[in-house]
């Protein structure tokens, strides 16, 4: 019997690996696509795939897809979304949306009891503890896609397997280091959105690319590693690993580590949490460490890279802190591609917003949502200033 799965934000880059995957297995059907801005896309998606409903986000252009789609049913909006994950019939739902904007459909997911393989980290950054409680309650489970947090995942699995949690001592995040490992922050001065945007590693979309910039995407996953895996701050650690061959490693008790190794290919991930617990063949190249010659690692730099030690102070304040990081994170990384705001522009906008909004109590999911609005709006008054 095929899993029906429902992939929310199909036209990016792991909505379209995430395809790959599917179309190499017998076992896997898409009930459901959507997509922000890019229709024409996504009708050839649907198209291909033989899914019969889609949502388009963007209400105009959702408008334009349903005029150009007729053989069809085209939903629109964040209403449309809420509605394609309620009615879809999915048992299990990719949410690979970039942003805030992935929280509506993650509570959705869960709120129904319908498994999450959980590409947006931003739906437990911010709003982790309620998001947390939900699957608790309904008995969903989240299965992390990004590569470190599912090597910890198979990581973790597998200690528990043999004797529980408790030999676990540290979770160890790696790092690429991005396109300015190693420069110290009066060499990022003046640094291009093109120098930005070419990450050694990883092919990702523009606004996760920038977050491997800044090193802002690693603190939003140690956010997300906090929550996954029920662990302390000061026992979650970041290491810089150039290679990105070792995607991430648990510290144990007794002094051991172990290691998740594989060559950067975001199937691998995409393809564990679809299939999970199974695994699958991939094509995918085996790793040969004799070819690979060597494995560095170095210490992150803070003080040139200070958005990752922001992300973890706001995560471990709690509240609506790591809210109004992660909006004024999406503000500013916004304004920078869109040549607004210099590089070092981007964590000036944040410490900005976090200094005039600090954090507040979380009551319900309205709180966030309120945060949000006012976070945006600071950190756009915030960009006007220091781009001025």
């Amino acid at each position: 019997m095929s899993r029906r799965i429902l992939l929310l934000g199909s036209t990016g880059s792991i909505g379209t690996q995430a395809l790959d995957v599917i179309s190499r297995s017998d076992d896997l059907e898409v009930v459901g696509l959507s997509a922000q801005t890019n229709w024409r896309q996504l009708v050839e998606q649907a198209v291909q795939h033989g899914v019969p409903r889609i949502a388009v986000t963007d209400l105009d252009l959702a408008a334009q897809a349903a005029e150009a789609w007729t053989d069809g049913e085209v939903l629109r909006g964040p209403e449309g979304l809420v509605q394609l994950v309620l009615e879809s019939g999915a048992d299990l739902v990719l949410n690979a949306l970039v942003g805030s904007a992935g929280l509506g459909p993650t509570v959705a997911t869960l709120g129904e009891g319908i498994d999450l393989a959980l590409a947006n980290k931003e739906s437990l950054v911010v709003g982790g503890e309620l998001v947390m409680a939900l699957a608790e309650a309904t008995g969903a489970q989240i299965l992390p896609v990004d590569s470190e947090h599912s090597a910890i995942h198979q990581l973790v699995h597998g200690e528990h397997a043999t004797g529980g949690l408790d030999s676990i001592e540290k979770l160890v995040l790696t790092a690429s280091g991005g396109p300015f490992r190693g420069r110290s922050r009066a060499e990022l001065e003046g640094v291009t959105i093109e120098q930005a945007l070419a990450h050694p590693t990883w092919a990702m979309g523009g606004k996760i690319t920038i977050d491997s910039a800044t090193l802002m995407n690693k603190g939003l996953e140690v956010i997300e590693a906090h929550h996954l895996f029920g662990t302390p701050y000061e026992r979650i650690g970041v290491v810089v690993h150039p290679q990105s061959i070792v995607h991430s490693l648990i510290t144990l008790v007794d002094g051991a580590a172990l290691a998740h190794l594989g060559h950067p290919d975001m199937r691998a991930p995409i393809a564990y949490a679809l299939h999970h617990p199974q695994r699958v063949p991939l094509p995918l190249r085996p790793l040969d460490l004799a070819e690979v010659g060597s494995l560095t690692f170095e210490p992150v730099d803070t003080e040139a890279f200070p958005c990752l030690r922001m992300a973890i102070e706001a995560g471990t304040a709690g509240g609506t802190a790591p809210c109004v990081l992660n909006a004024a994170n999406e503000i500013a990384v916004h304004a920078f591609l869109g040549g607004r705001l210099p590089f070092l522009g981007i964590p000036d906008v944040i410490a900005g917003a976090l200094d005039a909004l600090g954090s507040a109590p979380i009551r319900a999911f309205e709180t966030l949502y309120e945060a949000d609005r006012e976070a945006r709006a600071v950190a756009a008054e915030l960009v006007e200033k220091v781009a001025a």
